[in-house]
């Protein structure tokens, strides 16, 4: 046929195309090891640790297959199953300090990591109300000798 006259051999398309699906299948493994953080927002803690501990396991399992010399498709899944335990833990840290701020919302004292960071000196430094608080003598001074007030300005 034509592929003849082109002088391709049909049984390398074949193996070129068995190969392509080959990859596509192993690109198809990889991407059910990834897991989106807006999908994990909406579980809950114990099913994220549940996922979290999976995850772990499927890693220990790549990993042993690295050592003893596993496909190609496995040694690329472990930088993206660690990516994902990366994920989970970054959301489920979220979730944790957004329920501690809700807890700590309104009290008087807070925990230091839930305070703002700012700077030292910032943090040192007088609140405004503070600034410019007077005492009782100092009112008393101002209500009784306020500013003179002059007819003729400069």
């Amino acid at each position: 046929g034509i592929l003849a006259l082109r002088g391709i051999d049909p049984s390398d398309l074949r193996s070129a195309r068995a190969a392509r699906e080959r990859q596509r299948e192993r690109d198809r493994e990889v991407e059910m090891a990834r897991v989106k953080a807006y999908e994990l927002r909406s579980k809950t803690s114990k099913e994220m640790l549940k996922e979290l501990e999976d995850m772990k396991a499927e890693l220990a399992t790549l990993r042993v297959a690295k050592v003893s010399g596993g496909a190609a498709s496995k040694l690329a899944k472990i930088k993206v199953v660690r990516k994902s335990i990366a994920r989970i833990l970054t959301v489920y840290n979220q979730k944790q300090k957004a329920e501690a701020r809700k807890q700590y919302k309104g009290k008087k004292y807070q925990p230091l990591d839930l305070r703002p960071k700012k700077t030292r000196a910032i943090r040192r430094a007088l609140k405004v109300e503070q600034k410019f608080m007077k005492t009782p003598k100092q009112k008393t001074k101002a209500s009784n000798f306020p500013m003179r007030r002059f007819a003729v300005t400069m």
